[in-house]
């Protein structure tokens, strides 16, 4: 996985992923009217896409659907809060990715829980911009890390690549910029 993701949540944004160094990127929020357009033009521009099946709007985020894209799409990777998504896409050879939200210690003994279970092969952590939580969320999975969610500089991004993530999710273009 490369060091910086980047994550767009509009074909404006994803235009300019599409014209980017940048192989893999992930798409956060679209309509299922718009997987069509979004595959095509990722294989016109050789891209990889990692799909938030949780943010596809008129698609459920479960097993079925998972399969769905998996076999219409052929995405690069799936990002899931839900672990059917994650088990199904894992089974379709897809990279799995658990959306860990770190926003108290009973959620985050949950999240623990569930990744024991589905062995995603990363795990995104949000909020990324905590570089100790990274750490202990690596240590304690010994899963591969993306960090994502309120990183906003280059000191960020090193705190977090330095705290042990694989790479970091963002949407903010100047970080696209600066580590092209």
């Amino acid at each position: 996985m490369q060091k910086i993701v980047p994550a767009f949540s509009s074909m404006k944004q994803y235009e300019r992923f599409l014209e980017s160094d940048y192989e893999i990127g992930v798409f956060l929020e679209t309509h299922i009217s718009q997987l069509n357009s979004i595959h095509k033009l990722a294989e016109q521009h050789q891209k990889k896409i990692i799909y938030h099946v949780d943010l596809i709007h008129g698609l459920k985020n479960d097993d079925y659907a998972t399969e769905y894209v998996c076999q219409e799409y052929k995405p690069y990777g799936l990002i899931s809060t839900k672990s059917t998504v994650i088990m199904k896409a894992k089974q379709k050879g897809v990279v799995a990715i658990q959306r860990m939200f770190l926003i108290d210690s009973h959620a985050l003994e949950r999240s623990y829980r569930l990744v024991d279970k589905t062995k995603p092969d990363y795990i995104e952590v949000l909020p990324g911009a905590m570089p100790w939580m990274i750490e202990e969320v690596k240590k304690r999975t010994k899963t591969k890390i993306l960090a994502g969610g309120l990183i906003r500089s280059v000191a960020e991004v090193e705190a977090a690549l330095e705290a042990g993530a694989d790479g970091i999710t963002t949407s903010n273009k100047e970080l696209w910029d600066h580590f092209k």
